[in-house]
This record gives structure tokens, C-alpha cells and sequence, in this order.
């Protein structure tokens, strides 16, 4: 409860008659969001993450909802909840009574519902009333976004927001004491501060004191603009009356202690109360003593000029001023006040998180330069919806700081496979706050064995001549010698030895070299080409026949977006960082659509889909494997073994990771072991916190035995034979004693 100082009220009549003309040129103060606090200024950036899917099949520990909500400032509580802002997770439902937001643009209003639990697995809904939901709306429940920056550049610390009701008024009295000790008394515009600062000001014959209350450098803070004009003055006054008709005083407050601007450390800016406590002195808000307290009062007027951790004598002949003034007001005991004064400035810097959203802002901040020029230009401010997954890009973060190695580069991209969401972006090392370069988008590299899956779907599509190629076709893996310009080139097999005549599936499964130039070749190299470019991969032309072994360069941005095909059935998705941009006050200015291309048959994706798989569990992607999913992916070394590469599928995440050495030429490194590790770590927490997308297997699929010897079908369950996929009419010729010297046709 806040215990308020009351002096005599002051009329606003004279302030609302002179500024009268300058309301009609003053804009509205934005009306949308549940508090203040959540309300942006003109000029303002907010950021902001995409709302998590409540999906039937998701199981709620796996997907850590109850940290999602914590996150979002939901309260656990012990029974159904009453209020908005609380959940209860109970042995069969999980209620949530989720707060009114704004979701992609859209007003969302507060609603109670329940997801119905079977061992933790989700599978239906209810609204609150007990009533199930149908399929579409069980799905279709989504957690709000979450404020994933207020800058563009990367150069805030995260914001550590609290209400107003969580914290002893010691926090904030300081505060008015020394900037607004009215504050409870004016409509928003302090006549008597102003005309004292004026001849303050008269007297020293400078600005020496200002008359702004708090709700006025609130507005002034959060419009972001500098400039000491009439006409901003005036506006800036309007616009303060209009905010103290509109909310109480406890919610200015709030919102003010939030956003106030206190300094910077290691050139991250420190914005609001809460993120100053943990960066200056070690801890939570309501934990800070008296002289604490002061000390962050004192630091508002000038707050790098005042930085303790830098002058701590300069703040501290600021700070005992406010408690000398706490004492003069009698907001504090005089006892206190001395003991507080005597106290020395003590800073306890927690280490500020370093982020690698920096990299993902950047491609934001471009998107909205290309897309909004004058606005951008302007340096007008913005309400960006993206569809970054903050728990996962946290995962993706720690797990590259985690495996790192200061010789090497890294970067990881994880999309969403249902939409082409970016959930992770991680373009560097998250810890190296020098490195700025974009690995993920700018980073152009060869992808290695990760484009042998292409060739597969366009020899699945079409063969070769008259003859299909199906995941059983078998390959000559001898000595090869393609003549290049008068130059003879002789692929070889990673490991540098021949292993006679292979299957398809075994092939990549090894990732052997001579069998898919081989292969490529009797495809032709222009289709394989065009199913490349298809996929999203610049091929050069006159086109070398190296590019079957990957002698090409991408990005993992552009090789994630090339894995959706097989994620999704045959369609290609491009990766969308953004859903829709706003003005700060309101007002659409872009909703982005997902781009999508169907780029193989759903038939042959399946084929290659099993084949990856099959990597995964048997082959040289099995540093890959996850627990309890299953997981679908492809190795990647470049020749030199400068680049190592993993991309793959699993749940509704396609996610690559790539592991460069650009710095130390002994080290080198490979797609099985740094980067599937990479890709497992992360994918590990990833796939289990979505669900996997369904993809149906397609009809004209059927499954056959087959002699590994000759490729022949045998009868089911036969001794040395397996099971394999194939399209429909393309099954091998059954195993006949008149055939038993004639195995199926080699590619040679």
C-alpha cells in the first residue's frame, strides 16, 4: 500500500487554457496494452518475441512452460486462478489465465483456459467454463511475446521489469524527493516548481534547476528526442495531462521507474530501476538499502556523470543531498538518514549477460531500412513483432558459448518447419562483444556432403535415361577420372579407400564421395544444377562437376531454408525473422507473408527423408542423435576441413550449425563431431519444446525387402535382407533362379 504525501491540490485550469492550442497539434497517447508501463513513446523501439504455440502432443515440461510463463511475469498459485497474470499446473489440466496483449498485431483479450494433461502430454483444451475447445482453437492457444529489446542496436541490457506493488516505498521515495516531491499532489505540470527553477535559473544566471515532473520526463524519456524547443515543451505538457487523466499515479510511477535511463557499463545502456539494482550493486530492487536507494535517485540527473562504479565521491555529494532532503520532507527517520550519509559508495557489478541477439537485431534493423526508408531515416520509432523464440535462442546461445573454442567460428540458425519462423539465430561466439561480422546470414562457406540429399531428390524424381534410382539402385564406388579442362580430377572417399559396389542408402549413410559423382553424372549435371538452384544455391556456370561434393558457397541461413523441403514434404520456406511491424502509437505498417515454393514431389522428399534419418541412427550423423526423437540430418565437411557443417530436422525445428577455422591452420574440424555436437546440444531442448510437424507419408509409397547383394526384392523378414521405400512402380524385380547371377544394373 503507498502512503502518500498530500499537500494542497493545484488547479489545472491555467495550464489546460494556455496550452489549449497545442493539444490540437499534439498526437493522442497510444491506448492499446494492459498497463502503462507496456505503452510505448513516438520514438521508441520495442522488439518483441513471438508468442509460443500451445499445441496438442507438446508436454508441458519439455516445452518448460511453466518458465515461459514465469518469464512473462505469471505467479504460480495453488488452485484454478481468479486473476489475470496466474496459472496453476494441476495433475490434469494446466490452467493459465492469460492477460489482455497484443499478438502479431492483434488485440488479444484477457481469457481463462485449461490444456487437458495425460502424463504431462497435452491433449485438448477447455475454456473456463470446463467445455472442451475444438481441435482448430486447441491449437491455436498461443503464450504473449515477450519484450526481447527496446534498441535496434544491441547496446541495451535487458530490462529487468517489476511492479510498482512489489517493492518498499524506500526504493522510490528517494526519488521524488529529489525530482518530483509534489508528485501526488499536480495534475502532471507543477506550477510552483516550475516558477521556483525559473528564478533559481535568473539568479545563477544559467539552468540550474529544472521544473519537468515525473510525469513529464517520463514522456520526454520515452519520445526519445533531445531537442529544447517551445513547441516540444508544450506538447510535452499536453501530453502530460492527457497521461495523468488517463492512469493513476501509481502506474506513472511505475512506468517511470522501468524506463528511467541510468548510465551505461561496458557500453551497455542501463535502462530502468530493476536492471540498474543488478548491474551497480549485485542485487534484487527490494534488497537495496537506504543509501542504495539515494544513490540511484541521485544518479537521474546525470547519470554517466554521476556513475558510482566511475565517481563515486561526485555521486555521493548527490546522494546525501537527496537524503538530507528525505529528512527535510520527513519521508525518513533523521537516525537513518545520518547512518545512510555515512555509508561510502559501494558498487558490485553483476556481469551483464552478453546476448547474440545483436547479430538477429542487425537483420532487423536492415529489414526496416529497406522496407520503411523515410521512417528508418528519421529515426521514427517502431513495434516489431519477430518470431524468435527467446527460451530457445537463450538454449542456442549457451550451447555455443558452451562448446566454444576461441580458434573457431560458429553459427547456428533454427527455423520454425511449419512457418519458416527464425526461433534461434546465433551469427558468432555470443561472449565476443567485439565480433560483430554475421556468420549465419553474411558468412558464405562450402557446405560439403550437406548437398548430397538435393542430388538424391532429383534422382529420385526423374533418374537417369529409363531407368528410376530408388534408395536401393546401386553404385560403383571405384577409381574416377573426369577429365576438367585438360585436367584430369579424381574424386576420393573421405575415407580414402573403395568399398566396390554400394547401395544409394548406404552411400549417404557413409557420405561416400565416388558414388554420388557417379551418381550426379549419369543424372546430369545442368538438372542437378537446377534442382540446386531450386533448393536456393547459386551454382556457378560453366558448372564444375566438384559441386556434387559441395564446392559451392552458402550461408546457414541460406542451407537451414534449403532443408525446410525436406522438413515439410517437398516445399521450400524462406526464413521470416519479422511478422509485422507498427508506429510506436498504433498503426499498422507492414504484416509480412510466409514465402514458400514447392521444390520436389512429397514422394521423393520421403525417400531422402528416411534416408536422413538413417544418417542419424546408423551413419556419420550419429553424434546427432537425440533422446526419445527422432532426428533427421546430414554431415558436411568442406575439402580442406576448414568448415564443418550439420543440418537436419527434428519436431518442427530444422536447425544447421556450422563450425568454421578461419584463424589457426593446424586445427581442423569436422561436420561429425564439433558441429553435430553443436546441432545436438541445441536440438536436444529444441525438437522436445515443439511438437513434430506431421508430414503423412505419401500413397504411392511401399516398402519391399531387399537383397543387399544384388538388389533384388526377396520374401519379408528374409535372413540378411532389410526393408526399404520406394515409389510405387519402381520397386527392384523379384529374386528368380533364372536371375541369381543377374543382380539389378549398376551406375557406373
Amino acid at each position: 500500500m503507498i502512503h502518500r504525501t498530500h499537500h494542497r491540490p493545484q488547479s489545472p485550469r491555467f495550464w489546460v487554457l494556455l496550452l489549449a492550442a497545442a493539444w490540437l497539434i499534439t498526437p493522442p497517447l497510444a491506448a492499446e496494452g494492459p498497463r502503462l508501463v507496456e505503452e510505448v513513446g513516438r520514438r521508441e523501439f520495442r522488439i518483441y518475441s513471438d508468442g509460443f504455440p500451445l499445441k496438442t502432443g507438446g508436454h508441458v515440461g519439455r516445452m518448460q512452460l511453466e518458465k515461459r510463463l514465469k518469464r512473462l511475469g505469471y505467479q504460480r498459485v495453488k488452485a484454478k486462478p481468479k486473476k489475470p497474470g496466474r496459472f496453476f499446473w494441476g495433475n490434469q489440466t494446466f490452467w493459465i489465465y492469460q492477460r489482455r496483449h497484443i499478438q502479431r498485431g492483434k488485440n488479444k483479450p484477457e481469457r481463462l483456459f485449461g490444456l487437458k494433461l495425460q502424463g504431462g502430454v497435452i491433449r485438448g483444451a477447455v475454456n473456463a467454463e470446463g467445455k472442451p475447445l475444438s481441435a482448430a482453437k486447441s491449437d491455436g492457444l498461443m503464450l504473449e511475446p515477450e519484450l526481447l529489446a527496446e534498441s535496434l542496436d544491441g547496446d541495451r541490457a535487458k530490462r529487468v521489469a517489476f511492479a510498482l506493488d512489489d517493492i518498499p516505498e524506500q526504493v522510490w521515495r528517494p526519488l521524488l524527493a529529489a525530482e518530483d516531491a509534489r508528485f501526488f499532489s499536480h495534475h502532471g505540470i507543477d506550477a510552483r516548481a516550475l516558477g521556483r527553477s525559473l528564478w533559481a535559473n535568473i539568479k545563477a544566471g544559467k539552468v540550474v534547476q529544472g521544473g519537468s515532473t515525473i510525469t513529464q520526463q517520463l514522456i520526454k524519456n520515452r519520445d526519445l528526442t533531445p531537442k529544447k524547443t517551445l513547441g516540444r515543451k508544450a506538447s510535452e505538457a499536453v501530453r502530460a495531462l492527457q497521461l495523468e487523466a488517463k492512469y493513476s499515479k501509481e502506474e506513472i510511477l511505475e512506468a517511470y521507474l522501468n524506463y528511467v535511463y541510468l548510465g551505461h557499463i561496458d557500453g551497455l545502456h542501463i535502462y530502468g530501476y530493476g536492471t540498474a539494482a543488478r548491474c551497480f550493486f549485485g542485487k534484487d530492487l527490494a534488497d537495496l538499502s537506504l543509501a542504495e536507494c539515494a544513490t540511484l535517485a541521485a544518479m537521474v540527473q546525470g547519470p554517466n556523470r554521476l556513475a558510482p562504479h566511475r565517481h563515486p565521491q561526485r555521486v555521493k555529494k548527490r546522494r546525501d543531498w537527496v537524503l538530507s532532503r528525505m529528512a527535510e520532507l520527513e519521508w525518513a527517520d533523521a537516525d537513518a538518514v545520518a547512518r545512510a550519509q555515512r555509508e561510502p559508495v559501494r558498487t558490485k557489478k553483476d556481469a551483464l549477460p552478453a546476448t547474440g541477439k545483436g547479430r538477429f537485431l542487425a537483420w532487423v534493423a536492415e529489414i526496416l531500412g529497406d522496407e520503411h526508408k523515410r521512417r528508418s531515416n528519421n529515426k521514427r520509432g517502431f513495434v516489431v513483432y519477430t518470431s524468435l523464440d527467446p527460451l530457445l535462442q537463450e538454449a542456442a546461445e549457451k550451447e555455443v558459448a558452451r562448446r566454444g573454442d576461441k580458434r573457431l567460428d560458429t553459427a547456428l540458425v533454427a527455423l520454425d518447419a511449419e512457418t519458416g519462423g527464425v526461433l534461434a539465430y546465433v551469427g558468432a561466439d555470443p561472449t565476443d562483444r567485439r565480433d560483430d561480422f554475421d556468420r549465419a546470414r553474411l558468412g558464405s562457406r562450402q557446405p560439403g556432403s550437406t548437398l548430397k540429399p538435393f542430388i538424391l531428390l532429383e534422382a529420385f524424381s526423374k533418374g537417369f535415361g529409363k531407368d528410376a534410382v530408388t534408395p536401393a539402385g546401386r553404385i560403383a564406388d571405384r577409381p574416377l577420372e573426369i577429365d576438367i579442362d585438360g585436367k584430369p580430377w579424381r574424386p576420393k572417399n573421405n575415407d580414402r579407400k573403395f568399398h566396390g559396389t554400394v547401395s544409394v542408402r548406404s552411400s549417404l549413410r557413409h557420405s561416400y564421395n565416388v558414388p554420388f559423382v557417379r551418381l550426379g553424372r549419369a543424372v546430369g549435371y545442368a538438372r542437378v544444377a537446377a534442382r540446386f538452384e531450386d533448393a536456393g544455391f547459386q551454382v556457378p556456370r560453366p558448372i564444375p562437376p566438384s559441386f556434387l561434393l559441395g564446392a559451392i558457397e552458402t550461408s546457414p541461413l541460406s542451407l537451414a531454408e534449403a532443408y525446410t523441403v525436406f522438413a515439410t514434404g517437398g516445399v521450400r520456406l524462406e526464413a521470416q525473422p519479422i511478422w509485422q511491424t507498427e508506429k510506436p502509437n498504433g498503426g499498422r505498417l507492414k504484416r509480412y507473408r510466409r514465402d514458400s515454393n514447392r521444390v520436389a514431389s512429397a514422394a521423393s522428399t520421403w525417400l531422402v527423408r528416411e534416408l536422413l534419418a538413417d544418417v542419424v541412427a546408423n551413419g556419420t550423423g550419429k553424434a546427432g542423435k537425440l533422446k526419445d526423437i527422432r532426428a533427421y540430418g546430414k554431415t558436411g565437411t568442406s575439402s580442406n576441413r576448414r568448415d564443418a557443417w550439420f543440418a537436419g530436422f527434428a519436431g518442427s525445428v530444422v536447425c544447421v550449425t556450422w563450425v568454421g577455422n578461419q584463424k589457426d591452420g593446424k586445427v581442423r574440424v569436422s561436420g561429425g563431431n564439433q558441429a553435430a555436437k553443436l546441432w545436438r546440444g541445441f536440438m536436444n531442448q529444441a525438437a522436445t519444446a515443439r511438437p513434430p510437424k506431421d508430414v503423412p507419408k505419401p500413397n504411392n509409397i511401399v516398402a519391399s525387402w531387399i537383397d543387399p547383394k544384388t538388389g533384388h526384392s526377396v520374401k519379408a523378414g528374409k535372413r540378411g535382407a532389410y526393408e526399404e521405400q520406394f515409389r510405387r512402380g519402381t520397386v527392384p524385380n523379384r529374386k528368380r533362379w533364372w536371375r541369381i547371377n543377374k543382380p539389378t544394373p549398376v551406375i557406373e
